[in-house]
């Protein structure tokens, strides 16, 4: 076992793949999500597909932590289902991600099995959106 492996959270990953084998149901939820909290808890959540662009798991991992006031997310892990095992986030998912949690690990799978990164290693030279906003006042 390398020494990134061991940094991965396999109790999250065990909550998403969980949760895509239980409740990823048809074309509309084939993705789950699961986030540990700066606390602790894991927080949950399934995409919401729909033609206009309704939003990934990751996203809705989020939502769901601010509902049971967790705001400091420490790592999170998408897994698809049909056992496709742990995917990436996409574009638009780790912009936000980044945005709202820029301290944030993700587990990635690889070659060599799971590890986890940093979000700012999935977004080489990103937009950093805090540094672009006018002061108030």
């Amino acid at each position: 076992m390398s020494a990134e492996d061991i940094r991965v959270d396999h109790a999250l990953v065990e909550a998403a793949g969980s949760l895509a084998r239980e409740a990823c149901r048809g074309d509309n939820h084939t993705v789950a999500a699961a986030a540990r909290a700066r606390d602790g808890r894991i927080v949950t959540g399934v995409n919401a597909y729909h033609f206009t662009g309704g939003p990934c798991a990751e996203l809705v991992v989020i939502g769901t932590a601010a509902a049971q006031g967790a705001y400091e997310l420490a790592t999170i892990v998408a897994v698809g289902d049909r056992d496709r095992g742990v995917i990436p986030p996409c574009g638009r998912c780790r912009q936000v991600l980044f945005d709202y949690f820029p301290s944030l690990d993700v587990v990635v799978g690889s070659e060599e099995g799971l590890r986890t990164v940093p979000v700012r290693e999935l977004l080489p030279a990103t937009y950093v959106w805090a540094d672009h906003q006018l002061d108030a006042g």
